[in-house]
C-alpha cells in the first residue's frame, strides 16, 4: 500500500446517533472497494472495524477505527467513530483531523439528539459536512419526511445528491442527480440506467434545487444561472467540489449498507467532490495562527489525535500528518515534553490490522506504536509548533472506586491513570479529603468498559463505591468552655487546665488567638493549646466533618510546675474546644455548586422542577445563539453526584451542563440530624 499524495487523500469522519449503521457503511466501502472479501459485520461475518471484545459483546463501536479505502485513485480514509454518549469524546477527536464529517442518518428515525450535537460541533470546527440516509429499504422508511426533518433542523442547505429508487422491499438502487442516472449494484458491480420515467420529475426537481444551491460558490455563474442560463455538467461538479469545501451545500445521500445500495454513489462523490486536505484543513495553533496543510513545506509536523492501548500492540498512537513527509525512524521533538520521540515504524491500519509504509505524506492519517505522546501533542523537528486544544465534551459523570484487594489499589490507580492519558475525557484523581479514588468520565458505560479492561489486563478487581461529601462543621454563635486534663495513676503526671473561648469567623478557616496575661500558662505551652484546637477541628465536634470558620481565643487556665507538658495542654485544649462548641451552636455545612444547564426549550420544565427537587434554586435563564435555554443554578453537590446520568434521562441525551465549586452553606435540619444519627451509630460500632 503506497502513501498517497495529499490531493489525492481524502479524510472522512463517519458520525451519527449510535446504531443508525456508521460502521456498516464503512464495513460496505471496504468491501465494495475490494478491501475485504465480505460484508463484516453482515450475515454472520466479523466485522473489520468492531473487533474489540469489548464492542463485540456490547455490539457498538467504543473507539475509532481506521477503514482505508483506494477508490478510483483517491485514499479515502474512513474514520469510523463511536457515537454512543458515553464515548463521544472520540467522535470530537477524529473530527478534529477530518476535512468533511459524514453523518448517517436512519430513514425512519430521522436526525437524533446526538447527530443535532455532533453536527454543531462539526460546525464549531468549521467541517464541510454530508448525510447518508441510511436503511432505506425498512418497511417504514420515509425518505420524503427524514429530508424534511433533516432541513428542519440544519438548514436548507441540504440537498439531495442521490434519490432513492424506491423503498422498503421496492428499493432497487439510486437515481444520482449529479450524473443524472439511475444505478443499481449487485455486489462490487454497478449497472447505470436512464431514470425511470416514474422518477423523473422528482429527479429533475431535485437537480433544479442543487445547481441553485451550487451557483453560490462562484459570483459569476450564480449571475448566468439567475439569467435564465443552464449550468452545464462540467460547471455544476466544479461548482459542487467548490459549494461543499466552502459550506455552502451539504450533500444527501440514500441507500441501504447492509445491501450495499447507494454505497458506490457515495465513495464515487467523496473522491471526486469532497475537500481535500489542502482545500480546507487548517489546523489552529495556540499562538493563535493557523497551520496550513501542505505537501510543499518540508518541515515535517504531525498531529496526535488518539491513542490507543491494545492489548497486543501496546501504544499506539494516531497521527495526522501536517506538513511535509513523515519516514520511519524520523525523530521529532514533542511541544508540549519538549522531549524526541522517534517514529520507528508507520503504518497503515485498517481495523485491527497493521500494514507498514515507506513514508507519509502531508494530509494523511497513520499511526505508529511505542512513543509516549500524549493525545493532543504536536510533533515538530523544532518543538515550536503547538495546536490548539480541542473540545471534548464535558466529563461530568463521577463516580468513586475502590480495589476489592487493597493491596491492589497501587495497580488500580496506574492502570487508570495510563488509560486517562490515552483518554482525556477521563480524569483519575485521589481526593485527599475524603479519602476516595474519584473517576471523572462522560457516562457510566465508559467507566464499565474500563473496569472491564482493569481486570482482563492486570486481575485487579474494583468496584463502585458511594463518593463521599466534604461536609464541614462550623458554629453560629460565641460560647467559652474550660477543659482540664488530669492524670495521676503511676509514673509522672498530667496537667493541664485551659479555657477557650469559640466565635465565628466571618472570613477565613481558623484564626488562634493568645489571650493569656500574668503567666497563667507558660508562653511555651500555648502553642500545644493551638495544635491540641487543630487536631480536634480535623475530627469535627458532632458528625465527624472537619471543623471550619471559627477563631478560638485561649484566655485563661492553670497549671503544674511538674505535671505540665505538651502532651497534657494538647489534651486540655481538644477537651474545652468540643464542650465550647456544643454551646456555640455547632450546625453543618455543605459544599454548593453552581451549574448551568443546556437544554431544548422543550425540557426545561422539567429541568427545572428537578433543581428544586434537588434542594437547588434556579438563579437564572436565558436562551444561546442555537435556540437553547440555558438554565443556571445553585445546588448542592450532595444532590448532584449522578446528576449526570439523571440529565441524560431528563431530557433523552439532548442536555449538557458545567458546574463549579459556590462555597457552602448549611445544611437543612433534616440532614444533619441524619448526618449525626450516621455518625454517632458509626462510632458506636468502632467504624
Amino acid at each position: 500500500m503506497g502513501a498517497p499524495k495529499t490531493d489525492n487523500v481524502r479524510n472522512v469522519v463517519l458520525v451519527g446517533q449510535g446504531g443508525v449503521g456508521k460502521t456498516s457503511l464503512a464495513e460496505a466501502m471496504l468491501h465494495l472497494s475490494g478491501k475485504t472479501a465480505r460484508l463484516g459485520g453482515h450475515a454472520g461475518t466479523k466485522p473489520t472495524l468492531d473487533y474489540d471484545a469489548e464492542e463485540v459483546k456490547r455490539e457498538f463501536s467504543i473507539s475509532t477505527s481506521i477503514a482505508p479505502i483506494d477508490w478510483k485513485g483517491t485514499r479515502i480514509n474512513v474514520l469510523d467513530a463511536p457515537c454512543y454518549p458515553d464515548f463521544i469524546g472520540d467522535a470530537y477527536a477524529a473530527m478534529s483531523v477530518c476535512e468533511t464529517a459524514l453523518f448517517v442518518v436512519d430513514a425512519a428515525e430521522g436526525p437524533q439528539p446526538t447527530t443535532v450535537k455532533l453536527w454543531y460541533a462539526a460546525e464549531d470546527l468549521r467541517l464541510a459536512r454530508a448525510v447518508f440516509i441510511n436503511r432505506i429499504d425498512k418497511e417504514n422508511a420515509d425518505y420524503d419526511t427524514c429530508l424534511e426533518q433533516l432541513r428542519e433542523r440544519f438548514g436548507m442547505r441540504l440537498g439531495a445528491v442521490t434519490l432513492p429508487w424506491g423503498t422498503g422491499d421496492a428499493f432497487e438502487g439510486v437515481i444520482d442527480i449529479v450524473r443524472m442516472k439511475a444505478r443499481h449494484c449487485e455486489g462490487a458491480t454497478q449497472t447505470e440506467f436512464d431514470i425511470p420515467e416514474e422518477y423523473r420529475a422528482a429527479a429533475e426537481a431535485a437537480r433544479e434545487q442543487l445547481c441553485e444551491a451550487v451557483a453560490e460558490a462562484d459570483d459569476e455563474l450564480m449571475m448566468k444561472y439567475l439569467d435564465g442560463e443552464p449550468l452545464d455538467q462540467e460547471e455544476i461538479e466544479s461548482l459542487l467540489s467548490k459549494a461543499i469545501a466552502e459550506r455552502l451545500f451539504v450533500p444527501v445521500f440514500v441507500g441501504s449498507c447492509t445491501r450495499e445500495l447507494g454505497v458506490h454513489s457515495v465513495m464515487d462523490d467523496i473522491a471526486t467532490y469532497f475537500p481535500t486536505p489542502t482545500d480546507y484543513g487548517e489546523m489552529p495553533l495556540i499562538d493563535g495562527t493557523e497551520l496550513k496543510i501542505s505537501s510543499d513545506d518540508d518541515r515535517p509536523v504531525a498531529f496526535v489525535f488518539k491513542t490507543l492501548n491494545d492489548a497486543q500492540q501496546g501504544r499506539i498512537s494516531f497521527i495526522k500528518v501536517l506538513t511535509g513527509t513523515l519516514t520511519p525512524g524520523i525523530e521529532l521533538v514533542n511541544a508540549r515534553t519538549r522531549k524526541s520521540e522517534r517514529l520507528a515504524h508507520l503504518y497503515v491500519m485498517c481495523g485491527r490490522e497493521m500494514t507498514e509504509v515507506g513514508k507519509a505524506e502531508a494530509g494523511d492519517i497513520i499511526v505508529t506504536t511505542k512513543i509516549s505522546a500524549d493525545t493532543g501533542d504536536t510533533l515538530s523537528v523544532s518543538g515550536k509548533v503547538e495546536a490548539a486544544a480541542f473540545q471534548f465534551p464535558n466529563s461530568q459523570y463521577r463516580i468513586a472506586i475502590e480495589a476489592v484487594n487493597r493491596s491492589d489499589e497501587d495497580k488500580l490507580f496506574t492502570f487508570i491513570d495510563r488509560a486517562c492519558e490515552a483518554d482525556p475525557t477521563m480524569k483519575i484523581e485521589r481526593d485527599e479529603e475524603t479519602g476516595q479514588t474519584i473517576i471523572s468520565a462522560v457516562g457510566e458505560a465508559q467507566v464499565s468498559v474500563l473496569l472491564n479492561r482493569l481486570e482482563e489486563r492486570t486481575k485487579v478487581e474494583a468496584h463502585i463505591v458511594p463518593i463521599r461529601i466534604p461536609y464541614r462543621e462550623t458554629i453560629r454563635r460565641v460560647a467559652s468552655a474550660q477543659g482540664r486534663h488530669k492524670k495521676q495513676t503511676g509514673g509522672a503526671g498530667q496537667f493541664g487546665d485551659c479555657y477557650l473561648r469559640v466565635e465565628p469567623l466571618a472570613e477565613g478557616e481558623y484564626e488562634f488567638v493568645d489571650e493569656v496575661v500574668g503567666g497563667r500558662i507558660p508562653r511555651a505551652l500555648i502553642p500545644a493549646v493551638d495544635k491540641g484546637v487543630q487536631e480536634t477541628m480535623k475530627e469535627g465536634v458532632i458528625a465527624g466533618y472537619p471543623l471550619t470558620g471559627i477563631r478560638v481565643a485561649c484566655y485563661d487556665g492553670s497549671y503544674h510546675p511538674v505535671d505540665s507538658n505538651e502532651m497534657a495542654f494538647r489534651a486540655a485544649a481538644r477537651i474545652a474546644l468540643k464542650k465550647a462548641c456544643a454551646d456555640a451552636e455547632p450546625v453543618v455545612l455543605e459544599p454548593m455548586e453552581n451549574i448551568t444547564v443546556t437544554i431544548p426549550e422543550s425540557y426545561a420544565g422539567s429541568v427545572m422542577g428537578d433543581v428544586s427537587a434537588s434542594r437547588g434554586r434556579v438563579t437564572g435563564m436565558d436562551t444561546d445563539d442555537r435556540g437553547n435555554t440555558v438554565v443556571t443554578a445553585t445546588v448542592p453537590y450532595a444532590e448532584l453526584v449522578d446528576y449526570a446520568t439523571r440529565l441524560r434521562s431528563l431530557t433523552r441525551g439532548t442536555g449538557d451542563f458545567t458546574m463549579e465549586p459556590a462555597g457552602y452553606e448549611q445544611v437543612p435540619y433534616d440532614v444533619q440530624k441524619h448526618l449525626v444519627e450516621f455518625y454517632e451509630e458509626a462510632r458506636a460500632q468502632g467504624r
